[in-house]
């Protein structure tokens, strides 16, 4: 399981640029998948939650049981203008967070009345794309590996 911190250690300069992107805004849009595997989109709140990227949901809301049926998902970073920040995606699986004491503390804001959902990404991708010099600049990182670069005119 790669954590953000570990993108963080392996990567650092491409973390922060990401994290200040998500920390940017307070919504993102986070996708999963329908039980017929179609795609769904919400708007999400993160938090960097100790080693992690964590995310919430109402209690029984809908991209809550397709996560808990299929994890796999990606948060795409509320966009702001792509010239001057760049776009920033991540994507991995979401791991419900059960433990009371885990939960609380990666609680995004003021609890919902009726519970919630908690849940920490196990990050399988990040990725931030800006234009630079007038070529689109697009920095990959996955655990383990070096920054890949990739730059189209």
């Amino acid at each position: 399981m790669a954590t953000w911190q570990q993108f963080a250690t392996e990567a650092p300069d491409l973390a922060a640029v990401i994290r200040a992107r998500f920390e940017s805004a307070k919504t993102h849009v986070l996708a999963t998948l329908r039980q017929d595997g179609s795609p769904r989109v919400s708007g999400s709140e993160v938090e960097f939650t100790g080693a992690d990227l964590t995310f919430g949901s109402m209690l029984g809301a809908v991209k809550a049981r397709d996560l808990q049926r299929d994890g796999r998902c990606a948060i795409h970073a509320h966009p702001g203008d792509p010239e001057q920040e760049g776009d920033a995606k991540v994507s991995g699986v979401a791991v419900e967070v059960t433990d009371a004491v885990e939960k609380a503390a990666a609680a995004t804001g003021a609890e919902p009345a009726g519970g919630f959902h908690a849940f920490r990404l196990d990050l399988r991708e990040a990725v931030h794309t800006a234009v630079e010099n007038d070529q689109l600049v697009i920095r990959l990182w996955r655990p383990g590996c070096p920054v890949q670069v990739f730059r189209r005119s």
